[in-house]
């Protein structure tokens, strides 16, 4: 064991940066005590924290995201964005040990083995000490998501030895661990900092931890039975727990839904909404690792052949468009007067302008731009299609149906890129086209005080103990507002809050575990478990084709195999194939 020498906790040191004048530190040194540098510790403690923009990005919405009943990664037949089931195996429910997305539990380990050497190093003799409270909520939190997509998951208290191998614990324990361990830095003195602001966004923090605990106490019934037998009924004896950490999070007074939704979303978005708990915190300039290239995948795939511009400016790199949202996903969108409407973009299509709403000129499509005789017409989304192709969530060849005449006239022309409505959600700036190969600038909400109070209404609905003088209804009808979406009357039922859920949260990380606690995730959608099968080259006839995608062990992800091959004495997932 190293020396130790107990010091400030790291929101003390951070005090005193602003009078630091000594920038030459090397971030490399191995300490075996807090330097005095505040920048210094910065760079030690940060680099736990940046594990997390490794995985949490494109992998992240591909793998897990995905999966939910909102969106659906296509293609344009198989040499066009299928990629060997790369975006279709998430949204099929058919993840299989030789998909890529399945090895985030790699990038989980890694940021847990990195965290616990600072761990040791500054921990102390029993590595408690309040100093490393924010490097213990981030290796729970890496931890949490081993447990949460994959089922028995490594506990891994401290730096392992060169060739010790690690065990998976039954998830049952992981959860229990992750309960107490984030209970007693909870309840440190001067450990996790209560602040609120730019010293503490994107970094662990006492309320990011409040909101996992609270996340888990709300799946608690699904982390400590049998996946297979999770019911909505599923008993919860973790409910008032849960209302409990809800209420103290609503009583800081720290946060709030305000007033304006899609503006949390946008590429300023940071430390200023109070609405973010914790946050993916990106800049494609000085921190590209972790940013999402939301306009590529839901963009127009052709918006070069467009005039105007969607944007209102030229895009030079290329568009996917193969991302396109569940009819299911687009008919919730249906509030009266609701701004989160907005984000669905259906068909139609006009400009939208530098504050990102769209105006009310339209968009058309050349096949020459800027030569009038060329036009095809304008840009139309179409939100109930059908496949080219089912099987493999091909839209059909790009090119297809060509512009002519006939299809002009008839409004077929280029049909299949403009399959499918769009999400709108995380709009991008010019720059990060034309300076930063479609990086955006978007922070990703992880925890947002909306789910907390969502979480709470849930819990009530589902026997807690109501507190505070609120109601289901009151807790909802808060995260309305934000929206101008209507108040809610009478029997608010567990379908509603999953319709809402999906309105507040969709593209953020917990549809997947919305899912699955509330019995829906075998549910069909988009034609994830069956499929039509076209008979006839008109696509006039067809026959249903059942994909055999409904057993319940898909519930937990596969382990990659290259990790099988790593860990030897891991077993893959039940269900699915090993080495």
């Amino acid at each position: 064991m190293k020396q130790y020498k107990k010091f400030l906790t790291l929101g003390a040191i951070l005090a005193g940066m602003a009078s630091c004048t000594d920038l030459n530190t090397d971030l490399n040194t191995r300490y075996e005590k807090l330097p005095d540098n505040p920048i210094a510790v910065e760079g030690e403690f940060n680099a736990c924290y940046l594990y997390l923009h490794g995985w949490f990005g494109r992998d992240f919405n591909e793998g897990v995201v995905a999966q939910g009943d909102e969106v659906m990664g296509c293609c344009f037949g198989v040499g066009n964005y299928f990629d060997d089931g790369r975006y279709l195996d998430a949204s099929i429910h058919n993840l299989n040990l030789d998909n890529w997305r399945t090895r985030i539990i790699e990038g989980c380990m890694s940021g847990v083995s990195y965290t616990n050497t600072k761990i040791m190093a500054y921990g102390g003799p029993d590595m408690n000490d309040p100093v490393v409270a924010p490097l213990r909520a981030i290796r729970a939190y890496y931890t949490f998501w081993m447990m949460e997509l994959y089922g028995d998951a490594p506990i891994m208290k401290r730096p392992l030895d060169e060739g010790e191998p690690i065990d998976r614990s039954p998830r049952k324990e992981v959860a229990e661990w992750l309960e107490s361990e984030l209970l007693e830095i909870l309840g440190q003195e001067d450990g996790l900092s209560k602040a609120n602001d730019l010293s503490t966004y994107g970094k662990p923090n006492y309320w990011m931890a409040a909101a996992l605990l609270a996340k888990i106490y709300l799946n608690w019934g699904v982390y400590t039975n049998d996946i297979n037998t999770v019911t909505n009924d599923t008993p919860n004896p973790k409910l008032n727990d849960c209302v409990r950490i809800c209420d103290e999070i609503i009583q800081s007074g720290l946060f709030e839904v305000g007033q304006g939704y899609r503006r949390k979303f946008y590429p300023d978005n940071g430390v200023h909404i109070k609405d973010f708990i914790y946050a993916l915190n990106v800049d494609p300039q000085t921190q590209g690792d972790g940013t999402t290239t939301w306009y590529r995948w839901f963009g127009f795939k052709k918006d070069g052949l467009c005039r105007p511009y969607c944007l209102g400016w030229e895009n030079t790199k290329s568009v996917a468009g193969q991302t396109v949202l569940t009819k299911e996903a687009v008919e919730r969108f249906n509030l009266p007067g609701d701004e989160r409407n907005k984000m669905i973009l259906q068909g139609p299509q006009c400009t939208i302008d530098a504050n990102y709403e769209q105006t009310d000129i339209p968009v058309y499509i050349y096949t020459v731009p800027g030569n009038e005789k060329t036009l095809v017409g304008q840009l139309n989304y179409h939100a109930d299609f059908d496949f080219d192709d089912a099987s493999i969530y091909s839209l059909g060849d790009e090119a297809l149906p060509k512009a002519n005449k006939t299809n002009i006239e008839n409004g077929t022309a280029f049909l299949n890129i403009q399959k499918g409505a769009r999400c709108f959600k995380y709009p991008p700036r010019e720059e990060d086209y034309s300076l930063w190969n479609r990086q955006q600038a978007n922070d990703s909400p992880i925890f947002r005080y909306a789910d907390i109070l969502l979480t709470k209404a849930e819990c009530i609905m589902r026997g807690a103990t109501p507190t505070l003088g609120a109601t289901v209804n009151d807790l909802v009808n808060e995260v309305r507002r934000c929206s101008n979406a209507p108040d809610v009357t009478g029997n608010f039922t567990i379908q509603d809050l999953m319709d809402e859920r999906s309105r507040e949260f969709i593209l953020e990380p917990w549809r997947r575990n919305d899912l699955i606690r509330c019995g829906m995730f075998e549910n069909d959608w988009g034609q994830k478990n069956k499929y039509k099968k076209w008979l006839n080259e008109e696509h006039t006839e067809f026959e249903w084709v059942d994909r055999g995608v409904k057993d319940t062990y898909r519930r937990l992800m596969p382990i990659h195999r290259g990790i099988l091959e790593t860990n030897l004495n891991w077993k893959q997932n039940p269900g699915y194939q090993g080495l």
